[in-house]
């Protein structure tokens, strides 16, 4: 089965679990590195992520698969949580951080810029809307976006 395929099953599997325990599955990923597999879930929830979330999520899932034993290869299970400067992929994150500070990167300049920053004000299928320092909304499209993260403030 091919990387994509694994991930697609895993997630297809494990993401409702992961939500019936109170959590989201932020992302999910299937990697080779140093010559090992690694199957990586990270999860997320608004309070944060503890390593008792971890384990308790990592022991329900190590058992699903176990029963559904989609990787040929033996694999190093890891669940943690994303990070603070992770970037948000889906509407789900999106949804989640409205209101809260970002950064968008662009995969060109825009009004001679190619970082923006401010808070995230909404999306929609097409464009990602926040409001400047200045108070100037911005609608930035999508498709021009190379990454959007929060910002962490000290």
């Amino acid at each position: 089965m091919s990387r994509k395929n694994i991930i697609k099953t895993v997630r297809e599997h494990c993401e409702p679990i992961i939500e019936e325990l109170g959590y989201d599955l932020v992302d999910l990923e299937y990697v080779k590195e140093n010559g090992r597999n690694f199957l990586r879930f990270y999860i997320g929830k608004p309070e944060g992520i503890s390593i008792d979330d971890c384990q308790k999520v990592s022991e329900v899932i190590s058992d699903k698969l176990d029963e559904i034993d989609p990787i040929e290869s033996s694999y190093y299970l890891e669940v943690s949580s994303p990070g603070l400067d992770r970037p948000l992929k889906t509407d789900k994150d999106l949804k989640r951080n409205i209101g809260r500070n970002v950064e968008i990167s662009l995969y060109k300049n825009i009004d001679g810029r190619k970082k923006f920053y401010g808070i995230l004000l909404g999306y929609t299928e097409t464009h990602i809307t926040i409001e400047e320092e200045n108070g100037i909304e911005r609608n930035i499209e999508r498709e021009a976006i190379s990454n959007i993260k929060l910002t962490v403030e000290f």
